[in-house]
């Protein structure tokens, strides 16, 4: 919501993407849980409560599909302020091309583009999906990893852009208001600085990104054994078991695939102790160690056994 703020300035809509999540304020509480395909570029309320004012103001596209995104800017760019997209949206990876043909659309069409880094921000590498595609948006937001796990966020972006939330410009009609009890919250930028630390050592990202290969590469070779029809998704620290045969590139392949098998499956995790929330998209931690892989293996061995069985 914050990066909406300097985004809007100026027009009135922001362009996102079916199924990916921003929050769950009242903009980004559309298409984030589509059990269709939408009817492009038109978006649509999830939730109860919300102002059905605001869908005028959102519209949504498939990700990884830039010709449907230049569909919509070729009609409505007088109107987009912003696309915001998560670089990874849940647990599908972009394609080839895809963020950079993003970046290149928003110039070519005088929109801003807005990464959503809550997740990806410090998780992919240091620089987040900036620096692990190479790509740089207009404007980014934080969370999760850069508090340490303490309260916070933040967001970055271009010079010119952060200057409209100054307090000084309160009462220009280009201001954008941002503030709140726990911004600054001392303990947890603390916590943060702390947290930068670890992951500025040398190689940190290159063995963390090693042990998940490890990791998910062990997952597979259980639910091929045990014969379960199903993968295990992912890149870097991201996984999650896709009831498919290949890794889902929008929202539509995710709810064509067998979601009752590997919700059957995260729930069989549960009973044997590995705490994954079912059919959403988990991460390795650095925390993880060998002998948690050992568990993790045993308890999914037991798990594709209960559902095969």
């Amino acid at each position: 919501m914050h990066a909406h703020r300097p985004a809007v300035t100026g027009k009135p809509k922001i362009l996102k993407f079916e199924g990916a999540y921003h929050g769950n304020h009242d903009y980004a509480s559309f298409s984030q849980f589509p059990t269709a395909a939408a009817n492009y570029p038109m978006a649509t309320s999830d939730v109860g409560g919300v102002p059905q004012a605001l869908q005028d103001t959102m519209m949504v596209a498939p990700y990884n599909d830039l010709d449907t995104v230049e569909s919509i800017l070729k009609e409505h760019a007088g109107e987009i302020a912003a696309i915001i997209a998560e670089p990874v949206q849940r647990i599908m990876f972009p394609r080839p091309g895809f963020l950079e043909g993003l970046r290149a659309l928003a110039d070519k069409y005088g929109v801003l583009l807005i990464f959503d880094e809550v997740v990806t921000g410090f998780r992919l590498s240091l620089g987040g999906a900036q620096g692990y595609f190479g790509i740089e948006p207009d404007l980014a937001s934080y969370g999760k990893i850069v508090g340490g796990g303490g309260p916070l966020g933040c967001v970055g972006g271009r010079a010119d852009l952060i200057d409209a939330t100054n307090p000084a410009r309160k009462g220009q009609a280009d201001y954008a208001y941002i503030n709140g009890t726990l911004h600054g919250n001392p303990i947890a930028a603390v916590a943060a600085l702390a947290t930068l630390k670890v992951l500025q050592a040398p190689g940190f990202y290159d063995e963390f990104h090693a042990r998940a290969d490890r990791f998910r590469a062990a997952f597979s070779d259980v639910l091929a054994r045990r014969g379960v029809p199903a993968i295990v998704a992912g890149q870097a620290s991201f996984w999650q078991f896709i009831g498919a045969e290949k890794e889902p590139v929008n929202q539509m392949d995710v709810l064509a695939s067998n979601t009752k098998l590997t919700g059957e499956l995260d729930h069989e995790l549960l009973r044997n102790g590995v705490y994954v929330l079912p059919n959403v998209r988990r991460f390795f931690s650095a925390a993880h160690t060998d002998a948690d892989l050992e568990r993790a293996v045993d308890a999914l061995d037991k798990a594709c056994a209960a559902v095969s069985g």
